[in-house]
């Protein structure tokens, strides 16, 4: 069962959402995230960056930091930028690109269902990183950014998403990437059907944002009934058809004291072996095209090499991890490594190799997309993909639906 429940959203006011909302801070540049700070007094970055324009400065990830996004927060509130729903609801967002429309419920995923495993993960999580976002949120006091959970659908629920968005959205605006946002604000009557609705669910599936929600139930585990709301986690739900899928593609910056040719000779004993005419992404799984010295091959590995038994070891990250970049390249931990980058599958071919002549690596490997089933089957299996397998999309915008957690 999907036990999804309402709340009470502290979100923009309507004349300020396209204002307030925002990507993620660490997905602008520098130059850029200076910018939008400069420029839009709205902006839920001020939130996440309350020292800018300030004479205080503490360290990133600090109590003393988090303490003042807490109070920035509250800023908003009292200045009427963000205001509370009236009574717990649900909400349905729509996110709409020139190729690709993305429609869901974002609502609290439950922490009990997350702890049982019937909300499936299918990454590991750092310690560190759990333990920082947990004393973030307690912190804070509040969920801006949802996890993105999917789900398979079924015609009811479907009919239903459908009927609840015949009506103008409450939030309608676009964004300088080019995407369209929709919200609807669920009435509490609507809210309880659609949650009746989603009761057939027996399962769902983390796609995006496994640390996020691996710190909600550290803090549920720590904080137990001291939280009102602690139970539940932001996220949105989106049938699992409707997810976008992309590969992240490895760069290196070593050859590991190998020449080309040496290289290029421990590479042919794994599979056959191609020169590529002109630079392309793979077409099929178990393809891997890599460059080396601006030369481009495809390598389509053996049958022999290709684990089918296990649902990690078939898939073409880990069988590069495990066959090319840990025992000819010598990198030993991707998570560490300071040898490799990770450049997702967004990025054209031709912005691929620009990239890597650029910061001068010296071979890259390009994957052919990981499906949903794969990762699905990976979750059932209670196993985790390797780091960066998977780029996921829909990417959701933070403070466009606020969470409250223990204010």
């Amino acid at each position: 069962m999907a036990d999804i429940a309402l709340f009470k959203a502290i979100r923009p006011i309507r004349d300020k959402v396209h204002l307030v909302a925002t990507r993620p801070y660490y997905s602008y540049k520098k130059n850029v995230l200076k910018a939008k700070l400069q420029d839009n007094p709205y902006t839920f970055l001020r939130i996440i960056n309350p020292e800018f324009n300030s004479d205080i400065k503490t360290k990133p990830n600090s109590d003393e930091r988090f303490k003042l996004v807490g109070q920035k927060y509250r800023e908003f509130i009292e200045k009427g930028i963000l205001i509370e729903e009236d009574s717990p609801r649900l909400y349905i967002y729509r996110q709409t690109t020139e190729n690709h429309s993305c429609i869901g419920v974002i609502g609290g995923a439950s922490i009990k269902e997350y702890l049982s495993d019937e909300i499936k993960k299918h990454e590991a999580t750092l310690t560190t990183r759990e333990s920082m976002f947990t004393r973030y949120l307690e912190i804070v006091g509040y969920n801006a950014e949802p996890v993105l959970i999917s789900y398979k659908g079924n015609n009811t629920l479907n009919e239903s998403l459908t009927k609840l968005t015949e009506e103008r959205p409450e939030y309608e605006f676009s964004t300088t990437d080019q995407i369209k946002h929709e919200l609807w604000i669920l009435s509490e009557e609507h809210s309880k059907e659609l949650q009746e609705h989603f009761k057939t669910i027996p399962c769902s599936y983390i796609a995006d944002g496994h640390h996020r929600s691996a710190s909600s139930a550290r803090l549920y585990q720590k904080n137990e009934n001291t939280f009102p709301e602690s139970n539940y986690f932001l996220s949105y739900f989106v049938e699992e058809k409707q997810l976008r899928i992309l590969e992240f593609n490895r760069l290196v910056k070593t050859l590991n004291g190998l020449t080309k040719d040496e290289f290029i000779q421990k590479i042919s004993l794994i599979g056959e072996l191609e020169k590529l005419t002109k630079i392309s992404k793979p077409s099929h799984e178990h393809h891997i095209h890599f460059f080396i010295e601006e030369q481009w091959y495809k390598l389509t590995l053996s049958n022999q090499q290709i684990n089918k038994n296990n649902p990690v070891k078939c898939l073409d990250s880990s069988i590069l991890t495990d066959l090319i970049l840990h025992p000819i390249l010598g990198i030993e931990d991707l998570k560490t490594s300071r040898e490799i980058d990770f450049l997702p599958g967004i990025f054209s071919i031709e912005e691929f190799h620009s990239y890597a002549r650029k910061n001068e690596f010296k071979i890259g490997f390009v994957l052919f997309p990981i499906e949903v089933n794969q990762i699905k089957k990976v979750a059932d299996h209670g196993l985790n993909m390797p780091p960066k397998s998977t780029w996921v999309e829909p990417k959701l915008r933070s403070g466009l639906t606020i969470y409250k957690i223990n204010i």
